[in-house]
């Protein structure tokens, strides 16, 4: 009969889904009731992390490591990614035995790249047009891609942006933007991804000049 209590536990909390940047943390939690005896960490299905109430975590990586906190009601594991890859996106899974019992969340690791407008400058006469090229390149996934001219965004219809695959998994975005300056203006191509906290930019310097001076 004692033997059986040990079967009574349950997951009181999964972990939830996140989204990190490439090379970052990415931490996962999973509360288990008391009475648990093993808890398992899966990676898009392969163990990564063995819990054991006896002894504690059994590290096999060092990419994958875990603190543990007790309270009244319960036991988390907290699973820890270091340096994430865009290898690890996908399920990450919380599993307990006796009974068998999971619960799984999903990572998403994007990879912020580079951006880049090939002048910092550009000499404009009067009723000229001009095409201004931003390239962002080696980012996961495609960055939303938008324009700015002395602080206010500029309308999409006066740019195009063409999305096309890198390598790696990698994704590169190609924007052209088309204007005829009226006088001096600051242009910024801004790049954006769910994990990135402010958007990166890039600028270019319009001087505009007059014909008739």
């Amino acid at each position: 009969f004692l033997s059986g209590l040990g079967f009574c536990y349950s997951v009181i909390n999964g972990p939830t889904n996140a989204t990190v940047l490439a090379g970052s943390e990415a931490r996962f939690n999973c509360t288990v009731s008391v009475g648990w005896v093993i808890l398992i960490w899966l990676s898009n299905g392969n163990p990564v992390l063995t819990v054991l109430s006896s002894q504690g975590a059994v590290e096999t990586s060092d990419r994958f490591t875990s603190q543990n906190y007790t309270s009244s009601n319960g036991f988390t594991s907290e699973l820890i990614i270091h340096n994430t890859q865009l290898s690890d996106s996908g399920k990450i899974e919380c599993s307990t035995q006796q009974p068998s019992e999971s619960r799984f969340a999903f990572l998403s690791v994007q990879v912020n790249g580079s951006l880049f407008i090939k002048n910092s400058t550009l000499t404009i006469k009067e009723n000229e047009t001009v095409e201004i090229v931003c390239e962002a390149l080696g980012w996961a996934p495609a960055p939303d891609i938008t324009w700015m001219t002395n602080d206010s965004f500029i309308d999409k219809s006066r740019y195009v942006t063409q999305q096309s695959q890198g390598s790696n998994g990698l994704h590169n975005a190609l924007s052209i933007l088309t204007l005829t300056p009226m006088d001096t203006e600051v242009l910024t191509c801004l790049a954006d991804i769910e994990a990135l906290p402010n958007p990166q930019n890039a600028t270019v310097t319009v001087i505009f000049v007059n014909s008739t001076i």
